[in-house]
């Protein structure tokens, strides 16, 4: 089971990112794409909580209180089909597809309009 975090990112931020380092954002609209091999609904209630152990490149992000997440759409498509259907821009080489097989640059792009994300599937 995959899924699409929509996060606004109120302001430009520079964080530290676990083996990424160091990364800048811009303010804007960004689309996650992540994936749970079991219990969906735990991993989405723990990208919704502000305090918890640092363990994935998202979670660097959704701990930030300039970051907030704006939708969450389930798919039934492999992780990888489903972030490389949506337009936008890289926004961290790597971020969240470091173990990806399928040529993934990121697995978090910027998005600038609604429309970017229109052609992703629940």
């Amino acid at each position: 089971m995959t899924y699409q975090l929509r996060l606004r990112v109120a302001r430009p931020l520079r964080l530290r990112v676990g083996s990424l380092g160091e990364v800048d954002l811009p303010a804007g609209d960004y689309l996650y794409t992540g994936s749970a091999k079991r219990n969906m609904d735990a991993r989405i209630a723990r990208h919704l909580r502000r305090v918890k152990p640092l363990r994935w490149h998202i979670d660097y992000l959704t701990v930030h209180p300039d970051v907030e997440i704006l939708d969450i759409r389930r798919s039934v498509l492999p992780e990888c089909a489903l972030n490389q259907i949506v337009a936008g821009e890289v926004a961290v080489p790597g971020f969240g597809s470091s173990d990806c097989r399928h040529g993934c640059k990121s697995h978090l792009k910027r998005i600038a309009t609604l429309q970017d994300i229109t052609r992703t599937v629940r």
